[in-house]
């Protein structure tokens, strides 16, 4: 049950501190008019504050709880996959369905049109096109069918009145510019199939922006001629600009261009952990200056060393070349390949990070940005996911953990979808402006 103006405790209604107070006055039969009488206040108040307390699953419950990078359409395309239908982490490896979401008690996400840099050039812009027009056409699709459990949304206020009526909100945002460098005029398109997030590089350098971990280096220096007419029209649409992936430079001159903040939909914070894709603290501190918020990410390689191993990169290609990707595994040759991919981690394994790791990214970014600029995502179905927060049936535990460490039900309401549902109404506030 959705709790927003009274608190509950095991889902009983309870009266507000200033009426359980008035009706132990009666009971009670004083009045507050002398030094006994305020310290009998301040005992009721001690009694109506403890009436009151929440469990953290209670705080978690109450809070409208927004993943702002789900990679979980990748998974639409997949013979027998079904988001209706609980899947397991440890079997076909992904982390997000309806079931897993009702447990986890998330309320929504932003749903990521990935597209992969393949090249350059006219044939790559239009493979890249018609690959994200495919994954958003399934979306589309998905939201439709799935009608009485999902909605798809394209403001704060959809998403509000998605959740108010039991339904799970979708966003939908574009991970990687490749579908529209070569044109920019499909991001109104895009836009009129809903999509309000747009990021406009990924893993290697495109013809908008330079990239955080091509092994190339910069090519433009941070955005070209196109990428800022990318940042323009973004912002003129209501469309917030996500530069997870972006490089140093690249965020640099985005927060100098747009007019209207940002979000860093799943990324992490270098002065934590030093990797290309987290952000230094004086860009941390201009996200926060501009209004932006980061969404600190729950994804292994940028909290820890996580080496490289030819041999374990070899075994996995040949189980891949065996049997499919591993959510694409017939279901007669599931145990067969869970054995051999047993086999491969115990042989090689290969360091995770945990809560702990994400709790030291999380309380910088409190520390140097602000509370005000905070987020929580957990990268899945796309990489993420570490020890104690596997898939999304786990977010509770991270609540759990972020009440121990001293937050507010305030707090918490802004970290797991407040702040960043404040920037996507501010975005498009200021396109309508």
């Amino acid at each position: 049950m959705q709790i927003r103006g009274r608190l509950t405790t095991s889902g009983v209604a309870l009266p507000r501190r200033r009426d359980l107070t008035s009706a132990l006055h009666r009971i009670l039969g004083v009045r507050l008019v002398n030094i006994r009488s305020i310290l009998l206040a301040g005992l009721l108040s001690t009694v109506a504050g403890a009436a009151l307390a929440q469990t953290p699953a209670e705080m978690h419950e109450a809070a409208t709880v927004l993943d702002t990078h789900f990679d979980t359409p990748a998974n639409f395309g997949a013979e027998g996959w079904s988001i209706m239908e609980r899947h397991d982490v440890a079997v076909d490896g992904t982390q997000v369905d309806y079931p897993r979401m009702v447990e986890g008690g998330v309320d929504g996400g932003v749903f990521v049109i990935f597209t992969p840099q393949r090249g350059r050039g006219p044939e790559a812009d239009a493979e890249a096109r018609d690959h994200a027009f495919v994954r958003a056409g399934e979306i589309l699709q998905m939201t439709a069918r799935e009608h009485e459990h999902f909605a798809l949304v394209t403001t704060p206020a959809e998403a509000a009145a998605a959740e108010a009526a039991g339904k799970k909100f979708v966003f939908i945002s574009i991970e990687n510019g490749a579908p529209v460098a070569g044109d920019l005029t499909l991001m109104d398109t895009f836009y009129k199939l809903g999509v309000r997030m747009m990021g406009p590089v990924h893993f290697a350098n495109n013809d908008l922006a330079d990239s955080s971990t091509d092994p190339k280096g910069p090519e433009w220096g941070g955005l070209s001629e196109k990428g800022r007419a990318f940042v323009a029209r973004a912002n003129q649409l209501g469309v917030v600009i996500d530069p997870s992936h972006a490089s140093d430079q690249t965020l640099d001159q985005i927060l100098d261009l747009s007019t209207a903040p940002v979000i860093l939909s799943h990324s992490g914070v270098k002065a934590v952990y030093d990797h290309p894709r987290n952000i230094p603290d004086d860009l941390l501190r201009k996200l926060a200056a501009k209004g932006g918020v980061i969404q600190v990410n729950a994804f292994s390689g940028y909290m820890v060393d996580v080496p490289r191993i030819p041999e374990r990169q070899a075994a996995l290609a040949a189980l891949t070349a065996k049997y499919g990707q591993r959510r694409d595994v017939a279901a007669e040759n599931r145990d067969a390949y869970l054995a051999e991919l047993a086999a491969i981690e115990a042989a090689y394994p290969l360091p995770q990070a945990n809560l702990d790791d994400l709790m030291k990214h999380i309380l910088h970014v409190v520390e140097v940005a602000g509370i005000d600029h905070v987020g929580l995502s957990g990268d899945f179905d796309g990489g993420g996911g570490i020890e104690g927060l596997e898939d999304v049936t786990t977010f509770p535990t991270l609540t759990e953990r972020l009440v121990a460490a001293g937050f507010s039900q305030e707090d918490l309401d802004k970290f797991w979808g407040g702040n960043a549902l404040r920037v996507f109404a501010e975005v498009q506030a200021a396109a309508a402006r």
